[in-house]
């Protein structure tokens, strides 16, 4: 399994971002997604999860009410939109399959990582 995010750049405080996490060589609908960050010096931490059929969302106490998961089994990819982004939010945003759907918020519970997409939000 391939993940490919993209969608990361540079904003201002306040502003949005739409990331894209795009699947190839298994069976996304099988899969929970996840996006995960990691900002320079710290761990990485879990920011939003969806199972496998999108029904089911969660997230971080920290995004909650401004980040909004979700996923097209159609085309095999993910989304994560980012709004009334924070100088906080400043980190390199990962997205991760888990094939058992577990719905987990640990790394561990991820199987599959893409490359990351670097977001910088400017005070």
């Amino acid at each position: 399994v391939q993940l490919q995010a993209s969608g990361g750049g540079l904003v201002q405080a306040g502003g949005s971002l739409r990331l894209s996490c795009a699947a190839s060589g298994g069976t996304f609908r099988n899969f929970a997604m996840a996006w995960f960050r990691q900002a320079p010096g710290k761990e990485r931490e879990f920011v939003a999860g969806i199972n496998w059929s999108g029904g089911s969302t969660y997230y971080a106490d920290s995004v909650k009410g401004r980040f909004t998961i979700s996923r097209d089994n159609a085309k095999n990819t993910a989304f994560l939109q980012m709004n009334s982004l924070k100088p906080e939010d400043t980190a390199n945003y990962y997205c991760a399959a888990d094939p058992f759907s577990r719905g987990g918020v640990r790394v561990l519970e991820y199987d599959y990582w893409g490359q990351g997409t670097q977001v910088t939000v400017s005070s």
